[in-house]
């Protein structure tokens, strides 16, 4: 993408200005999108982007400048931005001699999307529409997705290092309306990973599809959720979410340096039920989330955030990590070129433990099984959340009864890690992309089925 000694000499300039550290990230990002809207190709588009984003950090200060101009001049003039925006005094210069770069991890992909026609990603919207369809006669629309992209990208600093690496992922949705006695009521599922368009080989696409359809037609029949305090039972995957939004992001050290975690300065202490084990891993292999290098160069790791209830770590960035005299944990992310790296999730997961998930419903008399959770609010400093359930039902007896709609899961993160008192066997990952401070990154969450003792339900029934 660019020449190491063009490189070498892009960051000797950026240092002119007297930062203590710079870096250089070049981008080539491809995508292609496919959108089927009742029995229509709505979009089919494709794209391309490519440029660099340079950091020069002196102090506490960064500077930070990026261009779509890859030539050396065009490099050179971003990395004087850069330089001046960081600027405090001094006009040192510091030559940067380049160590051997790390091998470039290539992608794991077998068949690229990109050379895939696309006629054959067509199909697959009206697979995945037709049985969505076929599920239930209530079905009144169905919207099928189809996205990949290819992103390659080279990082090198001021402290001699080089990498790349080159990543592909493709991802499909369904989402599903169906409508009944006056009401409508929608039903979604996704399937995605940093993988290829082979990914369709192992992936059963109209199960997707019926997925959502089931999820929507049963609405129609469910009944209004109890509110109060109840049992809960998040079936594998379901909490994922909930996971890395109330308990995830409060591991993430920047958060934790701004004193903007409920979980500052509790290394050591016991934060969670002994039952959890809360894990964090680039290196989950084929997952969403998952990468060689993270946006700093530095390896992926599987990072265990909390052990048996116990807090180990927090996430770390490089710079962070520099500062506290210790490793990156593989947290440096970015959405593209034109974004500065911050501390992110990547593949985010509670261990499975030992328990038959049937045993766990059945040792429930009274309580709310939990199959989907959809979008929330989290105060990072509190660990308060309010999430909304799109697939729930009542458990009576320990049965799985009657469908639940409108309803909400509000508590506090560390309490529902301490309220945890059974933990199943089995295990299940959810793709979604986490925004944080304007950018957007892919992630992965999951769970095992679980029980929470109690929880607030904020539902609409007795």
């Amino acid at each position: 993408m660019i020449e190491e000694p063009v490189v070498a000499r892009v960051l000797t300039a950026a240092l002119r200005s007297g930062g203590d550290f710079a870096e250089v990230f070049a981008e080539d990002r491809r995508s292609s999108s496919a959108r089927l809207d009742d029995g229509r190709v709505e979009e089919l588009t494709s794209g391309r982007d490519r440029g660099a984003g340079i950091r020069v950090v002196r102090g506490e200060t960064t500077g930070f400048a990026h261009t779509s101009d890859l030539s050396e001049a065009g490099l050179l003039a971003a990395a004087e931005a850069a330089g001046a925006a960081a600027r405090g005094g001094g006009q040192g210069v510091r030559e940067v001699a380049l160590s051997a770069p790390r091998p470039q991890r290539p992608s794991r992909a077998q068949v690229l999307p990109e050379d895939v026609p696309k006629e054959r990603k067509v199909d697959l919207l009206k697979r995945a529409e037709d049985a969505a369809r076929a599920e239930d006669g209530a079905v009144r629309q169905v919207a099928v997705t189809y996205g990949d992209g290819r992103r390659r990208f080279l990082v090198a600093n001021s402290d001699g290092l080089v990498a790349g690496e080159d990543q592909v992922r493709t991802r499909l949705s369904v989402s599903v309306v169906a409508g009944g006695d006056g009401t409508l009521q929608t039903g979604y599922e996704t399937a995605g990973g940093t993988v290829g368009f082979e990914i369709y080989d192992r992936v059963d696409v109209e199960g997707v599809a019926r997925v959502a359809a089931r999820r929507a037609a049963d609405l129609l029949k469910a009944r209004p959720a109890p509110s109060g305090q109840v049992p809960v039972v998040l079936r594998k995957g379901a909490g994922g979410i909930l996971f890395h939004e109330a308990c995830g992001h409060g591991l993430e050290s920047d958060l934790v340096g701004k004193d903007a975690s409920v979980f500052r300065g509790k290394v050591g202490e016991q934060v969670a039920s002994p039952l959890v084990t809360l894990v964090d891993d680039g290196s989950y292999v084929d997952e969403w989330g998952s990468y060689g290098i993270d946006d700093e160069g530095h390896p992926a790791q599987r990072n265990v955030l909390i052990e048996d209830g116990r807090l180990t770590d927090y996430m770390w960035d490089f710079l962070r990590a520099r500062k506290e005299g210790r490793g990156s944990s593989g947290n440096g992310r970015r959405q593209g070129y034109q974004h500065l790296p911050m501390v992110r999730m990547t593949n985010t997961y509670v261990l499975a433990g030992t328990e038959d998930p049937d045993e766990i419903i059945r040792q429930t008399p009274y309580g709310v099984y939990c199959v989907q959770l959809g979008g929330g609010q989290v105060n990072t400093a509190t660990g308060d959340f309010v999430f909304g359930m799109t697939e729930a039902y009542l458990i009576e007896n320990g049965v799985v009864t009657a469908p639940l709609r409108s309803a909400n899961l509000i508590g506090n993160g560390p309490e529902v890690l301490r309220s945890i008192d059974a933990m199943g066997n089995d295990f299940e990952t959810w793709a979604g992309t986490c925004g944080k401070d304007g950018q957007g990154v892919p992630v992965s969450s999951g769970q095992a089925t679980l029980r929470v003792s109690s929880m607030t339900v904020g539902g609409t029934g007795g």
